[in-house]
């Protein structure tokens, strides 16, 4: 029996048989229960539910507030503006009452111009301008032909007359001139 085992050892040297060995199994983490994991899952959903709430809140609250703002801007923002105008009515009262004590024209119509001159610039404060009209070429964004007038001494199509003032706001028309239109007459034929 010796020889048979010195046979084989032989053969196995002669040809190794690759052992196997044996690695240790991957070690699995072991799992919570499926109670207690579902119980963590519905507390982190209640906390996302509950934060959604609060901002949706929250954001509720600022677009009232917001809106709140809105209606108060466009309730009083007028203020300052009206504030600046009661000077020019004051200057106006003013002027009244010393034009009955004093019949002179002279006196009411300085009285009048210094009020126009204040109520110009409370205006011009405020960003309103007066569109210049007399001379310049007709533009129907910033003036109304109420009529054309035949001219030969002016360019076609040039503003020749004013009859009501033109006003912008800012880089808005809020009111265009009342104009007079020139129309180029044409040469006589004899």
């Amino acid at each position: 029996m010796e020889k048979r085992e010195m046979k084989d050892l032989e053969i196995k040297e002669e040809h190794p048989v690759e052992e196997k060995k044996e690695e240790p199994e991957e070690v699995m983490p072991v799992e919570q229960p499926i109670e207690e994991r579902v119980r963590e899952l519905e507390a982190e959903l209640s906390e996302s539910k509950e934060r959604y709430l609060r901002l949706y809140a929250e954001f509720e609250n600022y677009k009232k507030r917001v809106q709140k703002d809105k209606e108060e801007m466009l309730k009083y923002g007028t203020e300052p503006l009206l504030q600046e105008l009661l000077t020019v009515l004051d200057n106006l009262e003013m002027a009244v009452q010393h034009a009955e004590k004093d019949v002179s024209a002279e006196s009411l119509l300085q009285g009048v111009e210094l009020t126009l001159k204040e109520f110009r610039k409370v205006l011009n404060k405020y960003g309103i301008s007066e569109i210049e009209a007399v001379g310049k070429p007709f533009d129907p964004a910033y003036h109304h032909a109420m009529s054309q007038v035949e001219r030969s001494d002016v360019e076609d199509k040039t503003v020749v007359e004013e009859y009501r003032k033109g006003y912008m706001f800012k880089d808005r028309t809020i009111r265009p001139s009342l104009v007079a239109v020139s129309k180029k007459t044409e040469p006589e034929k004899n």
